[in-house]
């Protein structure tokens, strides 16, 4: 064989392999991208502790086994008739392993500035609430409480009220809903069935 057609063959065959090298560093660079970020943060929620709307320890921990979804809740917002629906979901879960957790928080537009009482004596008068709930918190900024931080740090912080994270019964955090998911939403019942399905 001539040797300038081999050479041209080795040539081609060079080139041919570096297309397929370039493309494949392409392709795995696009499933590099396309890969979603690990859906738990590290650490666990059973780390956390607040303090009950009526001044009382109120460590995650006790929750061990349930799923639990934490919800920032406010007095005075668009949003608070989810409020209503937050009992109903706890009512309909609560035989099944879900906690629903309400922690009042004035971060956004003063919509919650009453005092825990005030605040517990809303909730019970207007949406007859029995899920549990933390005395108020801040849930954004250096201030915010460290579960907040935690969970901010790995699913994003809160925009506005209600919005709701979803603690699985081992204590990680494995999803985050914003305010307009509803707490009727399939969505977030899908989520819920989700984790419980895997409970025990």
């Amino acid at each position: 064989m001539p040797a300038s057609l081999l050479t041209r063959r080795f040539l081609f065959r060079g080139l041919a392999m570096a297309a397929l090298a370039v493309a494949g560093l392409a392709a795995a660079r696009h499933v590099d991208a396309a890969t979603p970020l690990p859906s738990s943060a590290a650490g666990s929620a059973y780390d956390y502790k607040f303090t009950s709307i009526d001044g009382d320890p109120l460590p995650l921990s006790q929750f061990k086994g349930k799923a639990i979804l934490v919800v920032n809740t406010a007095s005075l917002c668009g949003f608070t008739p989810q409020y209503k629906g937050l009992e109903a979901l706890y009512t309909a879960y609560k035989d099944k392993g879900l906690v629903v957790l309400g922690v009042p928080a004035n971060d956004f537009a003063d919509q919650e500035p009453g005092s825990n009482k005030e605040i517990k004596h809303f909730c019970d008068a207007t949406f007859a609430v029995d899920f549990p709930m933390t005395e108020k918190e801040a849930v954004t900024g250096d201030k915010a409480h460290p579960f907040y931080k935690w969970v901010g740090a790995a699913k994003g912080a809160p925009k506005w009220n209600f919005h709701k994270y979803l603690i699985s019964p081992e204590g990680a955090l494995i999803a985050a809903f914003p305010s307009k998911v509803e707490p009727e939403s399939p969505e977030l019942k899908a989520a819920i069935d989700a984790a419980l399905s895997h409970n025990g």
